[in-house]
């Protein structure tokens, strides 16, 4: 006890002689929580939507004609232009059958020029009444079936020279190879499939939208000019990779069904984008971002929020400087920093923002400043 008495008199033999010194002692001081008085703004909200990309004009390579591969110019996934060769057909038939052709084109118009020289020397005799009206007719109707031989043969050279190139087969747009299922050698015919050639100079990125996002109006009928004049008031979308990566060209919303799938409550939709270095692929799934307006909504930092199991609170300032816990809903916002309340704030109300998780209900979180010594 002695030594209790002892101790607690050289504490203040200690505080009685630095105060006789003149030296301050520290006095506690309180400081105040950073607080916010809410008001209502306005803020685009990035609402995404799961999508997969699509060449505008992917188009299925087969040949016209059957024979056996003899050449693959191109290899999976290269980019290829408009008229650029694909592959190579063994040609010699088609060639053996252009020759023929033209051969006989070339009789049936040695035939045409006799037919003719018949007709004519037949008509000038029938003019002089050498011949009879039957030899003129006969010899006329001889001359015609030659011209019509003629252009049988004629069109069996096109159709000819049509079937060998179809032996080389070039790419109907510009885009990238797809997989190539076939090799060097295989006998091919008109139903077997080459590759696919995804025309990827524009990409369409396929996804379904909410009705909600959407005026209420696109289902219920639209015309054409007004689907239209909608679409070119949405705003420029983005395309988000899975890795997270952002292509750098935005998009826009060229198709909307106008008709709500039953099932799923959504509206089908597409969103192009220009693809000129080539870096989208038809397949590629990500993320197609829409920023969408919110007028007149209430947000506030995402530290106000309080989240105690299944509730969301803040600290709301009474009067008194006292915080009491407000059970609030929350929509995200999409930027990672701030919250829309959407019920349990008011226009006015004054809450905590910094350092909500360490207060308690009741508690003084505003304090008066300090005044300040004047020297």
């Amino acid at each position: 006890m002695e030594k209790k008495i002892f101790k607690w008199a050289s504490v203040f033999c200690i505080v009685a002689s630095m105060t006789a010194c003149g030296i301050d002692i520290p006095k506690e001081t309180q400081t105040s929580y950073e607080t916010m008085t809410i008001k209502k703004q306005d803020i685009e909200v990035p609402v995404k939507f799961s999508a997969r990309l699509k060449g505008q004009s992917d188009v299925t390579v087969t040949p016209q004609v059957s024979g056996q591969l003899t050449k693959i110019e191109v290899t999976e996934g290269q980019q290829v232009k408009k008229g650029q060769t694909l592959f190579v057909i063994d040609s010699r038939n088609a060639r053996l059958e252009l020759e023929a052709a033209q051969a006989n084109l070339q009789a049936a118009l040695a035939q045409e020029n006799s037919a003719k020289l018949e007709y004519e020397s037949n008509k000038n005799l029938f003019e002089k009444n050498i011949v009879s009206r039957y030899m003129l007719d006969n010899s006329q109707n001889s001359y015609k079936q030659a011209q019509a031989s003629v252009a049988q043969a004629r069109a069996q050279v096109n159709r000819s020279r049509v079937n060998l190139g179809f032996c080389t087969i070039t790419a109907p747009v510009t885009g990238v190879i797809g997989e190539i299922p076939v090799r060097t050698g295989d006998q091919v015919s008109p139903g077997t499939h080459l590759t696919i050639l995804s025309g990827n100079t524009t990409m369409d990125a396929e996804f379904s939208v909410t009705e909600a996002l959407i005026e209420a109006s696109v289902s219920a009928g639209l015309t054409q000019s007004d689907k239209l004049r909608h679409m070119a008031e949405l705003p420029d979308v983005t395309f988000v990779m899975k890795n997270g990566t952002v292509y750098p060209h935005k998009g826009r919303i060229t198709s909307l069904t106008g008709v709500v799938d039953v099932a799923t409550g959504s509206l089908g939709a597409k969103a192009t984008f220009p693809n000129p270095e080539g870096h989208l692929f038809s397949g590629i799934q990500g993320t197609v971002v829409l920023p969408f307006a919110q007028k007149d909504v209430i947000v506030v930092p995402q530290t106000a929020v309080v989240k105690l199991q299944d509730k969301q609170q803040v600290y709301k300032v009474k009067a008194d400087s006292t915080a009491t816990a407000i059970t609030v809903t929350t929509a995200d916002t999409g930027n990672g920093e701030d919250v829309i309340v959407t019920s349990g704030l008011n226009v006015g109300d004054k809450i905590v923002t910094i350092g909500a998780n360490n207060v308690q209900e009741g508690q003084k979180v505003l304090f008066p400043e300090a005044p300040k010594n004047e020297k």
